[in-house]
């Protein structure tokens, strides 16, 4: 016996009342796997690019010193 015959017989048994709500929450079932099989591609949230994200990261115009090797690094050059 299948999985979906073995659902259908125990339906056949629930009264009408029970049968509507069985109903309802299948279809609820169905709706939900079909918004989230598309959403399988954003599984991982740290992927994804969020436009404007980095506003205000950067201060524009340039300090007058900004291509100067930093001091930090004086030692490796």
């Amino acid at each position: 016996m299948t999985l979906e015959a073995a659902i259908l017989k125990n339906i056949e048994k629930l009264p009408d009342s029970v049968k509507q709500a069985v109903f309802l929450y299948t279809e609820f079932l169905a709706n939900q796997y079909a918004e989230e099989k598309p959403k399988e591609a954003e599984k991982n949230p740290e992927n994804r690019q969020l436009a404007g994200s980095m506003k205000g990261t950067f201060v524009l115009p340039l300090p007058d010193d900004f291509d100067e090797p930093l001091e930090d690094f004086k030692d490796y050059m």
